[in-house]
């Protein structure tokens, strides 16, 4: 018998484990590891898994179908995001002086301007479950394509129409893009890797449950 939940943003019932709808999916979930803008784990990641809307999940499917045939897996760095998550990005840029992953996500900027800029919300899309970050795999090399920039690099050149990188690199951008779009994705225009679902079905509800397949059995 499923749980009942006093606060809408703790209930799961309309999230699931995107890897029941996308078996050969690829999972790197940044904010689960050490590997990020940060440089520790973030609160609300208790698992490396990929959380969605039922609805966003379904979309994702037919994306990845869409791929596959074309010769391509996906893999998603991050999905449905915890509000503490957000919480633990603001109170970082406001509070913390550590700036150690500085050279590797954001080497032109200060952190302050990551707010300014764009490229962190003090309220994020990812807390309303149907966004979803990701690459593509060539699965003829069994490596990510060249997207002209790293993940969660924050700066010009990984805004998806920048024009200074090569052919290749903004054609990889383009067949992410067009696919997504195909089935009812909406891009962001300062990161490539960014996509939320048109349609989203909690427009207005910032969950705060955890990144958990065990929650979501509750």
């Amino acid at each position: 018998m499923r749980t009942e939940y006093n606060n809408p943003a703790m209930d799961p019932s309309g999230f699931v484990l995107l890897s029941d709808y996308v078996p050969h999916i690829i999972q790197e979930i940044r904010y689960f590891s050490t590997y990020n803008f940060i440089g520790e784990r973030i609160d609300g990641y208790e698992e490396p898994c990929a959380i969605l809307t039922i609805e966003a999940a379904r979309a994702m499917k037919s994306v990845c179908n869409e791929l596959f045939v074309q010769g391509y897996r996906v893999k998603v760095f991050d999905a449905y995001r915890p509000a503490c998550a957000v919480k633990h990005f603001v109170l970082w840029g406001i509070e913390d002086q550590d700036i150690r992953m500085k050279p590797y996500f954001y080497p032109d900027l200060q952190k302050q301007e990551l707010f300014s800029k764009g490229y962190i919300a003090k309220r994020s899309s990812h807390s309303r479950g149907s966004t979803i970050d990701l690459t593509l795999l060539d699965m003829k090399t069994g490596k990510e394509t060249d997207m002209g920039s790293p993940f969660d690099l924050f700066d010009e050149k990984s805004h998806p129409d920048y024009k200074g990188i090569t052919d290749e690199q903004y054609e990889n951008r383009m067949i992410l893009q067009n696919v997504m779009v195909r089935n009812g994705f909406q891009p962001l225009d300062c990161e490539w890797w960014h996509f939320t679902l048109k349609n989203e079905p909690y427009p207005d509800t910032y969950f705060e449950f955890p990144v958990s397949s065990q929650y979501l059995k509750r």
